[in-house]
């Protein structure tokens, strides 16, 4: 008997992250969300997007802060200075909008 335990590419390896990124199980995020200039349209996106999630697991705010802090760490060094600066923005609205009643 063969067993195969690890079938991915070196490609598929390395970009996993990306794939979570794009097909979401617990959110369904707007095309190119994180790739945004501005902070707040960026927050209302996730929030809504965690709010009509029927998926998640969590609480909205803690499902939508998740995401926001996968795609940051898993950015790395790829994410320019100005793109990092307005996704920690971003981090601030959401909690701002969620604080909101």
């Amino acid at each position: 008997m063969v067993v195969y335990y690890n079938m991915m590419t070196k490609h598929e390896k390395k970009y996993w992250s990306d794939e979570v990124t794009r097909h979401s199980n617990a959110l369904d995020l707007e095309k190119g969300v994180f790739t945004w200039g501005d902070p707040l349209k960026i927050a209302r996106s996730l929030k809504r997007s965690a709010q009509m999630s029927t998926r998640i697991k969590a609480r909205p705010y803690q499902s939508a802060m998740s995401m926001l802090n996968f795609y940051i760490n898993r950015a790395g060094k790829n994410l320019s200075e100005s793109q990092r600066k307005i996704l920690e923005q971003a981090k601030r609205e959401l909690r701002n909008l969620f604080a909101e009643k």
